[in-house]
């Protein structure tokens, strides 16, 4: 079962994975990569679409935790703002 969320979040970086983040205020270490791909935003259903923004979209999916307990989480990065947030969390 998955849970989808939209919470923004920090992330470290090392050689273009990611390796940590925090949400809701926990540090969780990343165990391992299952998943990357990289999409482009649907800009034909915006309103107002931005020519200026190329937005392209990169998620993750890793095992992570912040203790003994390891789940599922996809992480996606917006190339435009480079800002991070938390898309799903697998239970």
């Amino acid at each position: 079962m998955t849970r989808v969320f939209g919470d923004p979040v920090d992330v470290w970086v090392t050689d273009g994975r990611p390796v940590r983040f925090v949400w809701r205020e926990r540090v969780y270490t990343v165990r391992r990569v299952l998943e990357h791909w990289v999409t482009t935003r649907d800009w034909w259903r915006e309103q107002q679409p931005d020519a200026e923004v190329t937005g392209e979209r990169e998620f993750w999916r890793v095992e992570a935790s912040p203790d003994d307990e390891i789940g599922v989480y996809e992480l996606r990065r917006d190339a435009a703002t480079d800002t991070w947030m938390l898309s799903r969390v697998w239970d």
